[in-house]
């Protein structure tokens, strides 16, 4: 071979080498706009349909789309389970990180996150993307109602030794109405007892009609939205107690608090820190780890979305509470539920789970 023609074919075998070692050149970055345009966004909702998280989910998804880059559809998945916990799961560990999959959940499941101790809680609450709470429960309350035929007639009824036992409906671990219910009946204490595994909303309304339970927990505004009819004169249900309010909610101002009942310090750390979990009332959150750009848009999305005034009149047509908190003050809430004294995590954390795998 020539040597001109070798020198040729060396350099050319150099310049490979070379360029084996370079750095790729960047690709060019999609936009929000541009992932975005034409996509589905899946929004999985833990409970079944119809239930107060449910007509949330509805909700945003009518409205959010307009709001991020690109106006992708908004399609609703139901994935009941565990009082949301398997939705939970799914968005944390399996949904995709790209921004195309967000999640709405039971308010109950960060501190579930924060406290430990359920081997089936695989999640960090302190890792989502969080983009917001619809609700904060402002204005706002969380009940306990009972059937006015029940052996338990007003919260006293539950307080008094050997009286009546008040049972009371709930979905699965981690639910609000269970958790609730599991607190004040071991520190107050109350006689209630929780018949768990309902799969949303909807069969626990159902199973009050039937008499199977006497009552269950749940928002006001989602009792507003859900059976308006049980809030007449002729209501076929009564309000017992309120909780996540400091003080009585204005239409009702004869039934106490959770605070109210509380019989010491103790108590009252307990329930503040259930409250102050409570105003995570409906939040929504996407998977950690998506892009910086897409979780940013979302998160603004989110937030314009419930400043708007055709979401607004919507929310009101539903009758549901809306007084939202943005992504970083959910978040917010999450470290201090997280940094709350030792003791009383460790109090909660036996309340909610030792005294449940008893039973009671």
């Amino acid at each position: 071979m020539p040597r001109g023609v070798r020198q040729v074919m060396a350099a050319l075998a150099c310049a490979f080498a070379c360029a084996l070692h370079m750095p790729l050149p960047a690709q060019a970055q999609q936009s929000v706009e541009e992932f975005y345009r034409g996509r589905n966004l899946n929004l999985v909702v833990g409970y079944g349909p119809g239930g107060g998280y449910d007509v949330y989910a509805r909700l945003v998804a009518r409205h959010i789309g307009r709001f991020i880059p690109g106006r992708p559809n908004v399609v609703v998945q139901n994935m009941p389970g565990a009082g949301s916990l398997v939705a939970t799961n799914f968005l944390f560990n399996t949904a995709p990180k790209d921004g195309s999959t967000i999640g709405a959940f039971a308010r109950d499941m960060a501190l579930m996150g924060v406290l430990g101790g359920n081997a089936n809680t695989r999640f960090d609450p302190q890792k989502f993307t969080w983009l917001g709470t619809v609700a904060s429960g402002a204005d706002d309350a969380y009940l306990m109602i009972a059937r006015k035929d029940a052996a338990v007639q007003s919260i006293d009824d539950a307080k008094r030794p050997g009286g009546p036992t008040l049972l009371l409906g709930g979905t699965g671990e981690g639910a609000g109405g269970n958790d609730w219910a599991t607190m004040l009946r071991d520190t107050i204490p109350l006689r209630l007892k929780v018949i768990a595994g309902y799969p949303d909303s909807a069969a626990m309304f159902l199973a009050i009609e039937r008499k199977e339970i006497d009552g269950r927990s749940l928002d006001y505004s989602s009792l507003k939205s859900s059976r308006p009819d049980w809030l007449k004169t002729n209501s076929p249900v009564r309000v017992v107690l309120q909780f996540g309010r400091r003080t009585r909610h204005p239409d009702f101002p004869d039934v106490p608090t959770a605070l109210e009942l509380a019989p010491d310090d103790r108590v009252r750390a307990l329930i503040d820190m259930a409250e102050l979990s409570n105003t995570l009332s409906r939040p929504f959150a996407a998977p950690p780890g998506i892009p910086e750009d897409r979780a940013t848009a979302l998160q603004a999305a989110f937030l314009a979305m419930c400043g708007d005034a055709s979401f607004r009149a919507d929310a009101e047509k539903l009758r549901v509470d809306v007084s939202p908190l943005d992504g970083k003050s959910v978040r917010d809430v999450i470290d201090k539920l997280a940094t709350a004294p030792k003791d009383v995590r460790d109090q909660m954390r036996q309340i909610r789970y030792e005294s449940e795998k008893k039973g009671g």
